[in-house]
């Protein structure tokens, strides 16, 4: 299994739009999203997205060229905490022509969609994105009472509020 670069990923995207003559619409988190934030020596052999459209024909269409990819119709539900709301509509569009949209998720969403995971990699991504763009502690804040507000009365929302206290600790 290769690596999978932003380059790569844009390119798959765009000759998936053309054979199968369809609009795509993709959110990115994760390592590629992470290429494009200038983490581009953070190695990943997958791609996590969001797609907007059908789930199964991209996933396959990915797999036959050797890239593994876990995609959904809502990354906020990957997790018992939801993703601050809006997050749609903050993503940044990074490439768009006729038929192919792709987005990655803000510098602040971002940093939340790895805080609900809080693996060593994830807080070095984390990190890594936090300090680059220079996100205070209090937009972390608003960003998590965000997250919680919408996300399902759960023992993992303490567990994630103490993971949030340590990282903002780490910045």
């Amino acid at each position: 299994m290769s690596p999978v670069n932003l380059k790569l990923f844009i390119k798959l995207l765009k000759e998936y739009a053309g054979i199968r003559n369809v609009k795509t619409e993709v959110i990115l988190l994760g390592g590629v999203a992470l290429h494009y934030y200038g983490m581009i020596h953070r190695a990943t052999l997958d791609v996590n997205a969001e797609i907007k459209g059908e789930i199964n024909p991209l996933k396959n269409f990915l797999k036959s060229k050797g890239v593994p990819a876990d995609l959904g119709e809502d990354i906020s539900r990957w997790s018992l905490i939801s993703l601050p709301a809006g997050y749609r509509r903050r993503a940044v569009t990074i490439y768009k022509d006729k038929k192919t949209t792709l987005k990655v998720l803000s510098p602040l969403d971002l940093v939340i969609a790895k805080l609900r995971r809080f693996t060593e990699q994830d807080i070095t991504d984390a990190l890594f994105v936090a300090n680059k763009f220079k996100i205070s502690a209090a937009q972390i804040e608003k960003a998590k009472n965000s997250a919680l507000k919408s996300s399902p009365q759960d023992t993992a929302l303490s567990i994630f509020e103490k993971n949030v206290v340590y990282f903002i600790q780490q910045i």
